[in-house]
């Protein structure tokens, strides 16, 4: 019996199974079913250990039964602080297996104060921690505190150099530690058995749910269209407590082939590790794409290893940075998603350059999305029209942990969930994303998307990043600034640039009234810009735009 409140409908799942978009399997059943098939082939990998399917299992067997020990209930929550390391992964399959919630989404950036509150927020049960881990590391104590709370019943301490933990604290048990007593495996993949707290960039971040089900729809559907097999090994740039890392464990379990996580070998860069490994898949966003490239060409390098897919979420992938992976052979994956339904947008092997650089192409099997108009969600957008993005399907959360007011207000009418960012289709079906309505620049009533100047930004080849975000105007409310990177020994000012966004199109009531170049960008631990950050920075004089103002040509000759 589930104890979370759930979206959970029988009718509905009946649907589901009967098209074969959900299946008995859990996470932990498809662990086993590897290590019966292949028990000597790879599974998990980072700098310290490569761990087989057989192993896995056994490993995974192990924490369960200690969990089972500590006397933790099924449906109650288990929450991970780790830097990316195989442990990260273990506790997530011993929370399928025995049917616990998982909490793997607790950042780098977060404070002992941030943590702390989420987990009383949750009431977690158990937590995984790493000492020194965190923004706040050097002066706040995260396992006290943790041990304070009223739900905790046990607190794993997971040194770095595996060296011996204080006895007060439960130490992770060995990679060829034997489990003990078990109970039965809860076998059930409509359980909750995952709770990712939203990225955070705005407001109080969200308890999402999703069940095994929810998450291996996604990882079937992906495996499907991009042809992966046992002899795929991904490399997951982002890390383990973001949901890009949890669609990457999705297809490894699906498939049955390896992950390495982004935990760096001394000494070497990403770079160094994805060819190092002998990945031939890499999930991240773009930032992580440019910052390849950018140590690419300072190498001198044309080729990225065995590389053959470069999966690219959460910002639009610069066609430069596109074009730049086309020729030498990899495939950029334009992908659109959010923690509460996945992966579930993305362009395909056989999509052209343009639909990849300028689309997000197609919703995934299993997966619907319709565009609904931003004044009255509960009517579709006229062809052609702007509109919120809508979804539903097989991969959608099934609510927000102790919020029914947020689940409600995530849907229209007629049950579709409204993601809150805005797109059109083009004139083959396939979704450009042009912003978040929450981003909206308004400038004397005038609506400016950030993601349209950004995306023209980045076509200049002296542009390396690109931020639109907005500076206060007593007059008119908001102006927009558009912060750039450049890339290495390029240059460009502000006049410059202005004139570059209108070659591209951009309209003179759109244009960027101030502009900044900047060497680095506030950034999520998923590689999201913080445009709050910036707006921050701003306001204090810790940056220092410039004004600009575009002239036509016409004009400067009057």
């Amino acid at each position: 019996m589930s104890t979370i409140l759930t979206l959970h409908d029988p009718q509905t799942a009946r649907d589901y199974y009967a098209r074969g978009l959900w299946r008995a399997d859990t996470m932990y059943t498809l662990l086993h079913g590897h290590a019966r098939a292949r028990p000597q082939a790879h599974a998990l990998r980072d700098s310290r250990r490569r761990v087989t399917w057989s192993q896995l299992a056994q490993w995974v067997d192990a924490l369960a039964a200690e969990l089972h020990a500590a006397g933790l209930k099924r449906g109650q929550r288990v929450s991970v602080w780790l830097p990316n390391r195989v442990e990260s992964a273990v506790i997530f399959l011993a929370c399928s297996r025995n049917g616990y919630v998982c909490n793997p989404s607790l950042h780098q950036n977060y404070t002992v104060h941030d943590v702390v509150q989420l987990l009383d927020r949750i009431q977690t049960a158990v937590l995984f921690a790493q000492p020194g881990y965190g923004a706040d590391a050097d002066t706040a104590d995260v396992f006290a505190a943790a041990r304070a709370l009223p739900a905790m019943k046990r607190v794993y301490r997971l040194l770095r150099d595996d060296a011996a933990v204080p006895s007060d604290y439960a130490a992770f048990p060995a990679l060829s530690g034997q489990p003990g007593a078990l109970p039965a495996p809860d076998l059930n993949p409509d359980k909750i058995v995952y709770l990712a707290f939203t990225s955070g960039t705005t407001g109080t971040p969200k308890g999402v749910l999703h069940s095994d089900n929810t998450l291996l729809a996604n990882g079937r559907a992906m495996v499907h269209d991009w042809h992966h097999d046992e002899r795929t090994i991904l490399f997951s740039h982002s890390p383990l407590s973001h949901h890009i890392g949890t669609v990457a464990l999705e297809q490894s379990l699906v498939a049955g082939f390896e992950v390495v996580v982004n935990d760096l070998p001394a000494g070497m860069k990403p770079l160094d590790w994805i060819v190092a490994a002998g990945a031939t898949y890499v999930m991240g966003v773009p930032t992580h794409a440019m910052d390849i490239l950018a140590d690419m060409k300072s190498r001198g390098l044309t080729k990225l290893g065995n590389v053959g897919i470069f999966y690219m979420a959460g910002a639009i992938i610069p066609p430069q940075t596109a074009k730049s992976f086309l020729d030498m052979g990899i495939k950029p994956q334009n992908i659109y998603g959010m923690t509460e339904n996945g992966s579930h947008q993305y362009t395909l092997p056989d999509d052209d350059v343009e639909v990849i650089t300028a689309t997000c192409g197609r919703a995934c099997h299993g997966y619907e999305t319709r565009l609904w108009d931003q004044e009255n969600p509960d009517i579709e957008a006229r062809p052609g029209v702007l509109g919120e993005i809508g979804t539903r399907g097989a991969l959608l959360t099934l609510g927000y942990f102790n919020n029914q007011g947020a689940t409600e207000n995530s849907f229209n009418a007629g049950g579709w969930f409204l993601s809150g960012d805005l797109g059109r289709f083009d004139d083959k079906g396939n979704l450009q994303i042009v912003g978040r309505k929450k981003d909206l620049i308004i400038r004397g009533g005038h609506n400016i998307y950030p993601a349209h100047i950004e995306n023209l930004a980045v076509k200049h080849p002296a542009v390396l990043k690109a931020a639109a975000f907005p500076v206060m105007d007593e007059r008119l409310g908001e102006r927009v600034c558009l912060a750039i990177i450049v890339r290495d020994g390029a240059a460009i000012d502000g006049d410059l640039m202005l004139g570059h966004l209108n070659d591209h199109g951009l309209s003179k009531y759109d244009m960027p009234e101030y502009f900044i170049c900047m060497e680095v960008f506030p950034q999520t631990a998923s590689g999201k810009i913080l445009k709050r950050e910036l707006v921050e920075m701003a306001k204090a004089g810790k940056i220092k735009p410039a004004p600009v103002r575009w002239v036509s040509q016409e004009k400067r000759k009057a």
